[in-house]
């Protein structure tokens, strides 16, 4: 989860397509250049540890741009051999 924030804090998105699982993957992605990510709280866990094939994040991301705002998700992770990919929002 944090290195897909930073990515949106630099606007990586060929790294945020290649953390994103195939199945809900899409073909593009287009950031807004007008927002600013700079900051990230993680709210709560479950699973995603070192023997688990599945998690879930729940996070606050903050953001400023026109106006200041929050991104409040729970997201849902796959472990496919040792990478982990972001699936969808709970």
């Amino acid at each position: 989860m944090r290195s897909r924030f930073s990515a949106f804090a630099l606007g990586d998105a060929p790294y945020l397509l290649r953390s994103w699982h195939p199945s809900t993957r899409p073909q593009t992605l287009e950031l807004d250049k007008g927002l600013r990510w700079y900051r990230l709280d993680i709210e709560r866990t479950e699973r995603g540890g070192p023997f688990d094939r599945d998690g879930v994040v729940e996070f606050s991301a903050y953001y400023t741009g026109t106006e200041r705002g929050v991104q409040h998700e729970a997201s849902r992770f796959l472990r496919e051999g040792r990478d982990w990919y972001y699936v969808d929002a709970l």
